[in-house]
């Protein structure tokens, strides 16, 4: 359970791994942007295989990679069932490979750009927001404390499970869901509090 979407970073060489995180981060945002108003099935299955091959590049572990796309394969089940029911198989292959070419690419930049580089380029992406009351640095603490939390919580979901197994209760969404959400709160309450004694964030 150490490898997630956000947080993997994996040190490299690669010409990825150099591009500065800034532009690095618009272009993720124009291949997302792509992979939605580019019409075509085959134009979405090369907008996978560009994903795959950046994967490959970098030398992203397979087996890793797999890992981070399991927990969304429900919904890739779910959303390509809906789109071949609605509209046919070309407009699900579309929607489908443009989804996973995207979570793909996420992965490649979580990849190949580290936390506090990711955190530094917010800082000053948003500095220019300060005469209108933004404080870049509450967004990047923030957005750093978001991306922390993230695999704390997949973690706390998967013993949760793993208890509820242990019992025979897989299946009882209450033996599920009331334990995530009252472990997840204390998690927050906990690190609410460690940030309040350390008097981060008070005015």
């Amino acid at each position: 359970m150490s490898q997630f979407l956000l947080g993997n970073y994996r040190p490299g060489t690669t010409w990825v791994h150099r591009f500065p995180t800034g532009p690095k981060l618009g272009v993720l945002a124009v291949f997302s942007f792509g992979t939605v108003v580019v019409p075509g099935m085959w134009t979405a299955l090369a907008f996978l295989a560009v994903a795959l091959l950046l994967a490959w590049w970098v030398r992203m572990p397979l087996r890793g990679t797999l890992r981070a796309l399991r927990p969304l394969l429900l919904v890739i089940v779910l959303v390509s069932a809906f789109q071949v029911w609605q509209r046919g198989w070309p407009t699900a292959v579309h929607v489908v490979a443009g989804l996973v070419a995207v979570i793909v690419v996420a992965l490649v930049f979580t990849a190949t750009t580290s936390i506090d580089s990711m955190l530094d380029t917010i800082t000053r992406g948003l500095g220019p927001l300060r005469p209108i009351g933004v404080n870049p640095e509450r967004v990047a603490l923030a957005f750093s404390l978001m991306i922390r939390a993230i695999p704390g919580i997949l973690e706390i979901a998967h013993e949760t499970h793993d208890a509820a197994r242990a019992r025979g209760l897989e299946r009882n969404p209450r033996a599920l869901l009331v334990p995530l959400a009252i472990r997840t709160v204390a998690r927050a309450y906990d690190t609410g509090a460690a940030l309040q004694a350390r008097g981060i964030g008070d005015d």
